[in-house]
C-alpha cells in the first residue's frame, strides 16, 4: 500500500497547473449514456474515480477511448447491460449518476446502493423521489436500486434538501422526458452548471442551471458533443491553503477563480495576498496566518470539501478558529490525526475549536477520507520532521499526481511503497 513521506518546513514557491474537476468529470461521463453519438471530453483528470467510472461505463457496453492527453471519447451506441454492480459502485458514490440517464434512454436500470468516503450517510432518497415523480417505478431490494419506465414524463420536483448529485441525476433524466421538468431547491454548484453546458451542446434545453430552480424541456433524443471539463476548484483551494500554511508564494494556472469566492475570501482574512488575473491565481503569505472561522454550506457558501484543509491551516495560525460543519455529520475524523501532529482541536457535535500552535511535529498519520487526506498533507508540509501519510488511496481518488505537483513547488514529498 502506498504512503506519502513528507519532510516539512519548506515554503511552497513556483507555478503549477490546475487539473480538471473530478466532481464535474464523473457526471459528464455519465451523460454519454443519454446518446448513441460520441461524447468527447477534454481536460479529464487522471484519477482513480475517473478510472472506476470508465470501467463501469465500459462494462455496460459504452465504447471508451482515451488518448495520451487524457481526452476521453465515449459512445453508448451499443449499450447492452444497464447494470452497475456492487464491486464497482462500492468504492465510488458518484456511481449513482448512471441511474437517471439509464432509465431515461434505456427504460431500465439496476444500480447497487453506492459507497464512497465514510463521511456521513448521504442518502440517495432524493434521487429516487425525483425519478418516481418523473414516472419511474422504483424498487430497492437486496442492496440494489431497480428503476423502470417506458418513457419518463416531465414533472415538478421539490428537493427536500440540496443535493448536487441528485440535481445532476434528475437534470440528465429530464433531458429525455416527455414534457417540462422543474427542479426546485436545486444545487447551484459550478459542476452542475458545467454539466448543463455539455448537455445543452448535446441538444438539451435547460434553463436556470446555477440557480435554485432548474427547468428542463425534454427532447426526443440527444446528439454528440465536445466539451472541456472545468478546473477543479477543490484542488485549487487545497494548493492555495498549502501555500498559505507554509508561508509560500505560488501561481496557479488554468484555474477558475469565479468558483472560489468563499475560499479566497477566507484566505485573505487569514492574511494571504491573493491576486486574480483571468484564469491565473497568485497567492503570497508573509508570516503565520491568522485563524479564521469557517461554516460550511451549499454553494456559493464555503464548501464542505475545503473544511479539512482550513482546519490544518487554523492548526498553525495565530489565535483560535471555529469550524462548523453543516453538510455531513461525520466529517471531523481528520481532527484526531491532526492532533497526532500536535494540533490543539476540541470538538463538540458539529463544531471544532482549533487553537493555533507555533509548530506541528511530524508523525505517522492515517487518512480517513479524500479531503481528510489533503488536510494531513497540508499539515505535513508545515510540520517539523517527517510525516508519513498512510491510506493515500483516498487521495488518489480526487487529486491528480498531488505529490508531483507539490514537488514542483519545492515540497520535500515522495510516494513510498
Amino acid at each position: 500500500m502506498d504512503r506519502l513521506l513528507i519532510r516539512g518546513g519548506v515554503p511552497l514557491a513556483g507555478e503549477v497547473r490546475v487539473s480538471g474537476a473530478k466532481n464535474a468529470a464523473l457526471p459528464l461521463m455519465c451523460a454519454a449514456l443519454l446518446t448513441d453519438r460520441p461524447l468527447r471530453l477534454g481536460n479529464v483528470p487522471h484519477l482513480r474515480d475517473v478510472t472506476t467510472m470508465l470501467r463501469l461505463l465500459s462494462q455496460m457496453g459504452v465504447e471508451v477511448n482515451v488518448d495520451e492527453t487524457m481526452c476521453v471519447e465515449l459512445c453508448g451506441a451499443s449499450l447492452g447491460n444497464p447494470l452497475a454492480p456492487y464491486d464497482l459502485v462500492k468504492t465510488m458514490r458518484a456511481s449513482i449518476l448512471v441511474l437517471g440517464p439509464l432509465v431515461a434512454r434505456h427504460g431500465q436500470a439496476r444500480v447497487s446502493l453506492p459507497g464512497g468516503c465514510a463521511i456521513g450517510q448521504r442518502p440517495v432518497d432524493q434521487h429516487l423521489k425525483g425519478l418516481a415523480a418523473l414516472g419511474a417505478e422504483i424498487q430497492v431490494e437486496q442492496g440494489y436500486i431497480t428503476a423502470r419506465a417506458s418513457r419518463l414524463r416531465g414533472a415538478r420536483i421539490v428537493a427536500d434538501l440540496v443535493t448536487v448529485t441528485g440535481t445532476e441525476n434528475l437534470m440528465m433524466a429530464a433531458c429525455l422526458a416527455d414534457g417540462t421538468t422543474v427542479i426546485e431547491n436545486a444545487a447551484r454548484e459550478p459542476e452542475v452548471v458545467d454539466l448543463a453546458r455539455c448537455l445543452t451542446a448535446m441538444g438539451a434545453r435547460i434553463r436556470g442551471a446555477g440557480t435554485d430552480v432548474v427547468t428542463v424541456e425534454g427532447v426526443r433524443d440527444l446528439g454528440g458533443a465536445s466539451h472541456r471539463i472545468m478546473a477543479d476548484r477543490i484542488e485549487t483551494g487545497t494548493f492555495l491553503v498549502a501555500a498559505a500554511a507554509t508561508g509560500g508564494s505560488v501561481v496557479l494556472r488554468d484555474a477558475d477563480p469565479d468558483t472560489l469566492d468563499a475560499v479566497i475570501g477566507k484566505l485573505r482574512e487569514a492574511g494571504a495576498e491573493v491576486g486574480v488575473d483571468g484564469r491565473t491565481i497568485r497567492l503570497a503569505m508573509r508570516g503565520r496566518p491568522a485563524s479564521v472561522n469557517v461554516r460550511t454550506a451549499p454553494y456559493p457558501a464555503f464548501p464542505t470539501d475545503m473544511q479539512a484543509q482550513f482546519m490544518a491551516l487554523d492548526a498553525i495560525a495565530t489565535g483560535a478558529g471555529v469550524i462548523t460543519e453543516t453538510i455531513f455529520e461525520n466529517r471531523f475524523m481528520h481532527a484526531q490525526e491532526l492532533a497526532r501532529l500536535g494540533a490543539d482541536i476540541e470538538i463538540s457535535g458539529n463544531t471544532a475549536v482549533v487553537r493555533g500552535v507555533p509548530h506541528l511535529q511530524g508523525a505517522a498519520v492515517m487518512a480517513t477520507d479524500l479531503r481528510a487526506s489533503a488536510s494531513l498533507v497540508v499539515a505535513g508540509l508545515v510540520a517539523e520532521g517527517e510525516t508519513l501519510v498512510d491510506r493515500i488511496y483516498h487521495l488518489d481518488r480526487g487529486y491528480e499526481a498531488i505529490e508531483e505537483k507539490l514537488a514542483r513547488l519545492g515540497a520535500r514529498i515522495k510516494r513510498v511503497h
